[in-house]
């Protein structure tokens, strides 16, 4: 009995000793791996320092979009700012432009209360002013009468207006006048000398004696159609109540009339024996010329269409031809039935 009691605890105390050197065994690897993978230690390492770079960046993503956004706001602050200036500015040169009407006008200008004026104060209400009676003064009656007179002046005016247009003998009829070729002051003239322009290579500078006490000049477009020594001392047909106009910088106070086509040009010759300032006329429609064509009423653009050369290259207007009484015709040399311009 005794014997089979050390045969059993032999076995256990072997066991405890192979747990312990296991254990110690296990210990020791856990340690000697351990200490045996450093890229693992600086992996670990190396990720919580992006966590912390990741971290310091979305900070100061942030504080740059705050940032964007307090300097808009700062512009647009600005931008506000200016235009508000030049609004009041604007509405300072409205309000003194008015004054300055009402003073033309004869209106008294009058007192316009300040915002801090018009506002009452809390602290300190102001005392209410007693009613009082007011009379009309001396200034307004004044006014009023320099109204009335200035009313009076102008009435007169229009009344003096319309009673010259009634004494003008057509001055009233004016508007009512038909559009014809009596509106046109075509004469006679002699065109004195002729030279190119100097700015316009296809333009002619003419001195034209037309009856007057000083030769007009004219500019012409007739260099590509009429050679320069044919030019000199030569007799033309001018309409002389046009607006004289600027071209290429030199006045312009007449036009020669020539009969047109788009491949030629000629001059209109008066008839032999006329001389500068004869008058060109037309059977069927007298009377007299405007002092100067009004561009708005357009009446040489009415009147030009009907405007032509007949079949014998006799200038006419609506079959009536240019005549000089008791000379004769004005003609063109060989162009026939053609518009003239």
């Amino acid at each position: 009995s005794i014997v089979f009691t050390s045969v059993r605890k032999a076995p256990s105390a072997g066991l405890r000793r192979v747990k312990r050197r296991s254990c110690m065994f296990l210990s020791r690897l856990a340690l000697r791996m351990s200490g045996k993978n450093p890229p693992l230690n600086r992996l670990e390492q190396r990720a919580t320092e992006a966590d912390q770079i990741i971290e310091y960046l979305k900070q100061q993503v942030q504080l740059l979009k705050e940032k964007a956004i307090l300097q808009a706001s700062i512009r647009e602050e600005k931008k506000l700012r200016v235009e508000n200036a030049k609004l009041k500015k604007d509405i300072e040169d409205l309000k003194q432009q008015l004054l300055d009407k009402e003073k033309r006008k004869g209106v008294k200008p009058v007192a316009v209360p300040s915002a801090d004026a018009a506002t009452p104060s809390t602290s300190q209400p102001p005392d209410p002013e007693p009613i009082r009676s007011v009379a009309p003064s001396a200034a307004v009656n004044k006014d009023k009468a320099q109204r009335d007179g200035e009313d009076k002046k102008k009435k007169d005016k229009l009344e003096k207006k319309a009673g010259e247009k009634k004494k003008q003998p057509g001055g009233g009829e004016e508007e009512a006048r038909t559009v014809d070729v009596s509106r046109l002051d075509l004469r006679v003239g002699r065109i004195v000398t002729a030279k190119k322009h100097p700015d316009a290579d296809a333009l002619y500078v003419e001195e034209v004696d037309v009856g007057e006490a000083a030769p007009r000049t004219v500019i012409s477009g007739l260099v590509k159609h009429v050679p320069l020594e044919q030019m000199q001392n030569r007799m033309a047909v001018l309409l002389c109540n046009l607006k004289p106009a600027k071209m290429r910088g030199v006045l312009s106070q007449a036009m020669v009339m020539c009969a047109s086509s788009p491949d030629k040009v000629e001059i209109l010759d008066p008839p032999s024996g006329a001389q500068p300032g004869d008058r060109i006329s037309f059977e069927g429609f007298p009377g007299e010329p405007d002092k100067e064509l009004n561009p708005k009423k357009k009446v040489w653009e009415q009147v030009q269409p009907d405007l032509r050369t007949d079949t014998q290259c006799v200038a006419t207007y609506k079959g009536a031809p240019f005549e000089v009484r008791g000379k004769g015709v004005c003609k063109a040399q060989t162009m026939s039935s053609s518009g003239i311009k």
